[in-house]
Order: structure tokens, then C-alpha cells, then sequence
């Protein structure tokens, strides 16, 4: 029985484009908080410590405390806090929770792959 070999077609640019997340240059990030909740706190300094380790100064945090202004919540069509919103050129990704999950909070900001 002869070897049979498989080559690898390259994908067209067009493709590739639609299966990779393009990542902003500057990270536009909203965290939603209620208060100097312990959650909320959590959430804020977790979020700092991925942002220092992962995007290196190239990100810029928005905190919103919803106890100050309520109505900022409907336009981000917020339910529970603390939540992450996170603006990237294809998608709104929301994260909600004190952000300790590292390995999700990095697929949430399209950092890291599922798996």
C-alpha cells in the first residue's frame, strides 16, 4: 500500500479574517460594580492584574458603580453585578462575576482559545 501525503491548503485571507477575532489596539473595558461591594473589589483588581500581565499598558478600565448611576445599566443591558463589558471589534462579550476565573475571563476577552 502506497503512503499517501496530505497537503494543507491554506485558507483564504477572507476566511481566516471571519474565524480569527481581530484584537483592538486599545482595549476599551467596562466594569460594572455596586459600590466598594467585596465582590466588586475583587472584580476590579483581578481585572487589573489579567490586564497588567496580558495586554501591557494597552487597555483602558471604565469602572460604572451602579449604586451612583443607576441608569447606565440599560445601555449595556446590565442584570447582575460585577459585570465586564468588553467592546471588541466583532462582538460585545460580557463577563459576569468577580473575575477570579482566569482561564475564562481570557477566552471572554478573546486572549485565549476554548480548551
Amino acid at each position: 500500500m502506497a503512503a499517501v501525503t496530505r497537503t494543507k491548503r491554506a485558507r483564504p485571507r477572507t476566511q481566516t479574517a471571519l474565524l480569527t477575532p481581530r484584537r483592538p489596539k486599545l482595549w476599551k473595558l467596562k466594569l460594572y460594580v455596586a459600590g466598594q461591594s467585596p465582590k466588586s473589589i475583587r472584580a476590579f483588581a483581578n481585572l487589573n492584574v489579567l490586564c497588567e500581565k496580558h495586554l501591557q499598558g494597552r487597555y483602558q478600565i471604565e469602572v460604572i458603580d451602579l449604586l451612583e448611576h443607576p441608569h447606565m445599566a440599560r445601555g449595556d443591558q446590565i442584570v447582575a453585578v460585577p459585570t465586564l463589558v468588553v467592546k471588541l471589534p466583532q462582538a460585545v462579550r460580557k463577563i459576569i462575576g468577580d473575575l477570579s476565573d482566569t482561564d475564562r475571563v481570557l477566552v471572554g476577552l478573546a486572549l485565549q482559545q476554548v480548551g
